[in-house]
């Protein structure tokens, strides 16, 4: 009798955990959907610029402080601004 329980309810969460995995499948593949994904993926590739420049500019600072330059390299402003500029349309 515990057998059956328990077999019942393995497959009723493999039903449920199908039956949620297909719903994602075929949303994903809905217009609605790939629009999110294609969303997300800019995002993704706006952030990971963000930090590209961010680091870049970081390793220009350091580098100008190890060979003693006073004045700020252009990039580095203008990575700066960028980053003001960002966190100005976040909030």
């Amino acid at each position: 009798m515990k057998s059956r329980v328990v077999w019942f309810a393995v497959g009723t969460t493999a039903g449920i955990y199908t039956s949620v995995k297909a719903r994602r499948i075929a949303y994903r593949l809905t217009p609605t959907g790939i629009s999110d994904q294609v969303g997300a993926l800019g995002v993704g590739f706006r952030a990971f610029g963000a930090e590209v420049r961010a680091g870049m500019a970081e390793r220009e600072t350091q580098i100008a402080d190890e060979l003693g330059l006073t004045a700020p390299l252009p990039r580095a402003r203008v990575v700066s601004e960028l980053e003001s500029q960002e966190s100005k349309d976040n909030d």
